[in-house]
């Protein structure tokens, strides 16, 4: 098929883009060639950190790409919920309105609950007013593409590195769309299991292959009532197969049906496979630009939807209502917009996003433990050599971390966190003192954590922090004479 670009609107987009932000040498140029030269699988649901391995691009960059991006019109972004056992793409949502955390996989036909950082991963596909690809018309796929591309992913992988998709094509020898009336599906049969699936509806069956091989083909008929099918379970002998499937729906249905060799048969017990690192939702959630350029984005679930493993920062203000009275308002207030300023930029060139400022407070989240102790220590001494320069009008920082599950919600229109994690990492934070870390024992065990504080005086004492029942260790980390990090 000719790929036919929209030259006009690709080099408007691509314009707009290069002006967004600086970037590194031949980002852009990169970007553009893939779009130009890429085959159509390759310009679906992009994964960004994937993209970044594979073109040299640091993540943080990539992601941002992506993002800028999308908010161009390069690209659309997807919000998927992946299946844990399956990878199959079970729900798409163009806007994070549209994702919740209980959802039912059909091709397992199991329900499943998702986090943001667990099975909700965000994706780009180039746009149809670039170029136009094969998957923007899901209706027009050939039944091979339609299961093994459009709903599968590539990214979930069995303990030896297979791709399941690519297993499950091997073992699969007949995928169909079912137009109302009868289909013959034909198959050769070896002992094991015969497992038909749909990737939309519950409809399917399995029948166990053993015995003795047939000496003539085998029929078995079967009823496809969209949501399931009669009968859906039966015992074949080895040998060939006809399935004359009757499709009553009035409507057209999808059987794909993949003849797992016995010595295949433990695969289909993994409940959990393992994924190539993609952008999941938690981590675009502490990503700024995200936060700033999709601003409209809401979660729309009333529970909101969990967050496994976030890392909380809070700061705040040592003296701020002496530092109003000794130099005014107007004064008191611009520093202490220099120094949210200096904070968030901080806090972005360590891979985090600022959630929200109270007060003269700053609340912000990061994907990783450490990269949160970097930003503290970070921020403890760019307010240094800011108060270097104001020696009169010192902004003295106090600093508190914690990690742990979280709700992400929406609250005042804005994304947000809620729950005991938001609470105790607020609480930790009002234990420092002027140029002070505190932190938790969930961020000093985290990865990297440790060799980071290493240069630093620590201190532990047990806190009894307002609604927590039990005294918690606390570590309180000094930045005097910090070295560099």
């Amino acid at each position: 098929m000719e790929v036919v670009v929209n030259e006009k609107i690709l080099d408007e987009r691509l314009a707009a883009l290069e002006g967004a932000r600086a970037w590194s040498p031949r980002v852009i140029s990169k970007l553009e060639s893939h779009i130009r030269t890429a085959d159509d699988v390759a310009l679906f649901r992009i994964n960004p950190i994937r993209f970044a391995a594979e073109k040299n691009i640091a993540e943080a960059e990539t992601i941002d790409l992506f993002l800028h991006g999308a908010f161009l019109g390069l690209f659309e972004m997807d919000w998927l919920l992946l299946c844990s056992a399956c990878s199959c793409v079970v729900e798409s949502f163009g806007s994070l309105k549209g994702v919740r955390n209980q959802f039912h996989c059909a091709m397992c036909r199991t329900d499943l609950e998702a986090a943001l950082d667990d099975y909700i991963a965000v994706a780009f596909t180039v746009s149809p007013q670039i170029r136009s690809i094969t998957f923007h018309r899901p209706t027009t796929l050939s039944a091979q593409d339609f299961a093994f591309a459009y709903k599968l992913t590539d990214e979930g992988l069995l303990p030896d590195g297979t791709p399941f998709v690519q297993m499950l094509r091997s073992w699969t020898s007949t995928v169909s769309y079912l137009p109302t009336g009868m289909t013959q599906l034909e198959v050769d049969a070896k002992e094991g299991l015969l497992h038909a699936w749909g990737p939309d509806t519950d409809a399917g069956f399995d029948f166990r292959v053993e015995g003795e091989p047939a000496t003539s083909p085998q029929t078995v008929r079967i009823r496809y009532l969209g949501n399931r099918c009669e009968p859906a379970a039966g015992t074949v002998a080895p040998g060939r197969i006809v399935f004359e499937i009757e499709n009553d729906t009035g409507q057209q249905g999808f059987l794909g049906i993949s003849a797992v060799p016995a010595k295949d048969l433990p695969i289909l017990e993994i409940s959990e496979l393992d994924f190539v690192s993609y952008l999941s939702g938690s981590r675009l959630l502490a990503t700024q630009t995200f936060r700033d350029l999709f601003r409209s984005e809401t979660i729309r679930a009333v529970e909101g939807i969990g967050v496994r493993d976030i890392t909380l920062l809070f700061t705040d203000l040592k003296g701020s209502t002496d530092l109003y009275d000794r130099i005014g308002d107007l004064n008191a207030l611009s520093l202490v917009q220099q120094h949210f300023e200096r904070l968030r930029d901080v806090t972005v060139r360590h891979g985090g996003a600022i959630i929200k400022t109270i007060g003269d407070a700053v609340m912000a989240a990061f994907v990783e433990p450490a990269d949160a102790v970097r930003a503290a220590l970070a921020m403890l001494q760019d307010m240094e050599a800011f108060n270097s320069r104001l020696p009169s009008r010192e902004v003295i920082l106090k600093v508190g971390i914690h990690r742990g599950a979280a709700i992400a919600v929406t609250l005042n229109e804005r994304l947000d966190y809620f729950g005991q994690t938001v609470n105790i990492a607020a609480r930790v934070q009002s234990l420092s003192d002027a140029k002070e870390i505190c932190l938790t024992s969930d961020v000093l065990s985290a990865s990297g954590v440790k060799d980071i504080l290493a240069p630093f005086a620590m201190e532990q004492e047990m806190a009894q922090l307002k609604g927590v029942h039990q005294q918690m260790p606390v570590f309180r980390i000094r930045s005097t004479n910090s070295p560099a990090v």
